[in-house]
């Protein structure tokens, strides 16, 4: 029996929390920053907020005390907010053991370092890292339905395991060693996916659509194969995969902002109406432009969505500017 810490109590890792539960064979603790919603989810089950309609198995335990929730856990799987877990693992690094392996479900790229959360982990503790990333919107996986993911480590035999741990009837792991490949496939997606969100928004149809969806998977792909990961990593699960169901489904957060924003709302109101949930391409942006620039790699879409986030640029004018971008080859 495996002893698995969850680290964040929103949506993705509530339904984790579910999926592990019902597939039987661990001991699980979920850890909420939130004491009110430790207490709520202990009382009721239910994830109100963030995950309303499906109930915590009850040998699922809850907590808000960190140093409680890992100890003498054999994996922490991080699912916080992208630009919490720096400080999250920085207040439990001295109560690590060597042993425990930390794995990665943020999708994001911290801002100022512009590091893979991966990365972030490894700057705290050399603990054993692995990330986990994949088309996977939390609820469908709450309630069973069939669903795909990748355990990426640069060590086999712990990808391997990793994805003994996880696998079940209704959630089906891969393994991978690309972990660059992997992380830039999750946190880049949600970028082209609030554009794809402002393409929908502006009512500009399919075609539209799939070519900004095709032309985004080219510029996540530039930008992951120059910070060292793999192209055939990106024709998968972490890459297009992800893209596919983030920038189309209608429970993509990050679409949803988009729509809205290509409705003319402001960035501010709509991030006020989510209750707190969190679109991690809001900030994953200006992030992703930063590590392009710092490969020197050209990111236009991404640009446009820094444009309409951070500079008040209208939505029609950024399409409108990549329409109007000089012609060039496909694939140079």
């Amino acid at each position: 029996m495996s002893r698995i810490a969850i680290l964040g109590a929103g949506a993705w890792g509530t339904a984790l929390a579910i999926s592990l539960a019902r597939r039987g064979g661990h001991n699980i603790t979920l850890w909420s920053h939130s004491p009110a919603l430790a207490e709520q989810l202990t009382e009721t089950g239910e994830n109100l907020p963030y995950l309303p309609g499906y109930t915590l198995p009850f040998d699922v335990k809850v907590t808000s005390d960190l140093p409680a929730a890992i100890f003498e856990m054999d994996i922490l799987l991080c699912v916080t907010p992208s630009q919490h877990l720096r400080g999250i693992l920085a207040h439990v690094a001295p109560l690590l053991t060597k042993n425990q392996v930390i794995l990665s479900a943020s999708k994001g790229i911290e801002e100022g370092s512009f590091l893979r959360m991966t990365q972030v982990i490894s700057s705290i503790t050399p603990n054993p890292v692995g990330v986990l990333s994949g088309p996977t919107f939390a609820q469908e996986v709450a309630a069973g339905s069939p669903s795909a993911i990748v355990a990426a480590c640069t060590d086999g035999k712990l990808a391997h395991m990793l994805q003994k741990e996880f696998s079940s009837a209704s959630l089906r792991v891969y393994t991978n060693d690309d972990v660059t490949g992997v992380e830039l496939g999750g946190a880049l997606k949600n970028v082209i996916a609030l554009a794809s969100g402002v393409v929908t928004g502006l009512n500009l149809g399919h075609n539209s659509a799939a070519a900004l969806i095709t032309r985004g998977i080219a510029e996540i792909t530039r930008l992951s194969v120059a910070c060292g990961g793999r192209r055939q990593t990106l024709a998968g699960l972490a890459g297009i995969g992800d893209l596919v169901l983030t920038a189309t489904g209608p429970l993509s957060r990050n679409r949803t902002v988009g729509v809205e924003l290509g409705r003319g709302r402001k960035l501010e109101e709509i991030l006020a109406g989510m209750g707190g949930k969190v679109a991690e391409g809001v900030r994953s942006t200006a992030s992703a432009l930063g590590l392009a620039a710092r490969y020197g790699v050209e990111m236009p879409i991404t640009e446009q969505v820094d444009a309409i986030l951070h500079h008040d640029k209208k939505p029609a004018d950024a399409i409108r500017d990549l329409m109007s971008r000089p012609g060039r080859d496909e694939y140079s």
